[in-house]
């Protein structure tokens, strides 16, 4: 054990940083710790506080972090770790640093690794310069769709390593859909070196009398929604509403060389509880296909915010078409320098109408686009209470479907007999 400088270090009792609810999962030594929650159920903050807490017990293992894109890692997992030092009151202990993006124990060298499944050649060479690579922390786990990619990840957590260290894989998700591989490899197979396990926001009491409410009025309002999002159980998805779509790498550039094809964006306001959702894409009239290439997906965004990540984007030349519901938040964007921006018109039955026009074409959906590909794998048709579906979408993962009939509000155009496809001019 490293001898650290005791004159900075506050003592700590970790049950109450800790919490209840995830005794079994701290304490596990197998392989794969598998956790599937609702929303604040702590599962990715627990996670966080237990890497914290064991990389400073063990001055000879390190840890290497993914998500399945490489640039949301900073504001989620690199942000959490942050938090659990600050929370440990040991954020002294660490160097953070953002470029290359990293965790290092200032006493002993050892490092928090942070890679994006986007680029798998610097997943696969990963290596430390002391210790060894033990342990592998996957968050959102969900939007790997490829076993395959999860297979390359655990193949690189291998090797010798000191009697008191382990090899293992944590992985966090919410459960949105059951036919992911990940029900199947976890959690209906048994082995001692897996602990499989579910949480929800019952095991939190850290949350609020107005975080709380939030779950009752779902459990009242939304009762299919408060079973995956409440619960933590499997989401059950019938009856999708687009089912002509495909996970590929594309390159823009060329797609954008064709002939007959437009960049389109749209744009849907959120904040508290509903994130404002940036639906880019390009449109192949000719050969009936949408390339969905970008995404901003953010709770909690101004105005100001929204301006300035959709210009970082590269974006804010572009012509945007937006939820008409808020007018002085498009009047403010365009004075913030979004000259383009417009509000998408909606008529009568809009929602349906622009469903059947784009269920006309393939969408092509490109890998980082990990929120759109959760949206499309769950944005299903809704049904009353006796399971008759209906014809409305469900009011639900629907902030990338909206934002992209708004963007494509020139190929549906609105006439008393019907809906016809738009021309070039708008």
């Amino acid at each position: 054990m490293i001898s650290y400088d005791t004159a900075k270090y506050q003592p700590v009792r970790l049950p109450e940083i800790f919490g209840k609810g995830y005794g079994q999962f701290i304490r596990f030594r197998g392989r794969y710790r598998v956790v599937k929650g609702s929303r604040a159920s702590k599962k990715s903050a627990t996670a966080a506080l237990d890497l914290i807490k064991n990389i400073l017990k063990y001055p000879e293992a390190n840890a290497l972090v993914v998500r399945k894109v490489f640039r949301t890692l900073k504001d989620s997992c690199f942000a959490q770790l942050k938090w659990a030092a600050r929370r440990l009151k040991c954020y002294h202990l660490f160097r953070f640093t953002e470029s290359p993006l990293e965790i290092t124990v200032i006493a002993t060298g050892q490092k928090i690794l942070f890679r994006g499944l986007d680029d798998p050649l610097k997943v696969t060479s990963v290596a430390v310069d002391s210790g060894a690579l033990c342990w592998l922390w996957i968050e959102e786990a969900y939007e790997i769709s490829s076993e395959a990619d999860f297979d390359m990840l655990n193949e690189s957590i291998r090797g010798q390593l000191p009697h008191n260290l382990w090899h293992q894989i944590t992985i966090t998700f919410n459960p949105w859909n059951e036919r992911h591989w990940l029900k199947k490899r976890f959690f209906d197979y048994k082995s001692e070196d897996i602990l499989a396990m579910t949480t929800n926001y019952l095991c939190n009491e850290f949350l609020s009398p107005s975080d709380l409410k939030v779950f009752e009025e779902m459990k009242l309002n939304n009762p299919k929604r408060y079973k995956v999002a409440g619960l933590g159980d499997w989401g059950i998805v019938e009856g999708l509403v687009y089912e002509n779509w495909e996970e590929r790498i594309f390159d823009v550039a060329e797609i954008s060389k064709r002939n007959n094809v437009q960049s389109f964006f749209g744009l849907d306001f959120g904040f508290t509880n509903d994130p404002t959702a940036l639906f880019c894409g390009l449109v192949d009239t000719a050969a009936k296909e949408i390339y969905v290439f970008d995404e901003l997906y953010k709770k909690g965004l101004t105005n100001d915010e929204i301006a300035e990540d959709i210009t970082r984007m590269g974006y804010a030349k572009e012509k945007i078409r937006a939820d008409s519901a808020e007018p002085k938040s498009i009047v403010h964007l365009r004075r913030l320098g979004l000259r383009r921006i417009k509000a998408a018109l909606k008529g009568k039955d809009s929602i349906n109408a622009g469903i059947q026009v784009i269920q006309d074409y393939k969408i092509i959906i490109h890998p980082c686009c990990v929120n759109f590909l959760t949206e499309i794998m769950n944005y299903s048709w809704d049904e009353d209470k006796f399971g008759k579906k209906l014809n409305k979408p469900i009011d639900d993962f629907n902030h990338l479907m909206d934002a992209m009939r708004y963007a494509l509000e020139p190929l549906i155009k609105m006439r008393k007999g019907g809906v016809t496809i738009g021309t070039r001019d708008d």
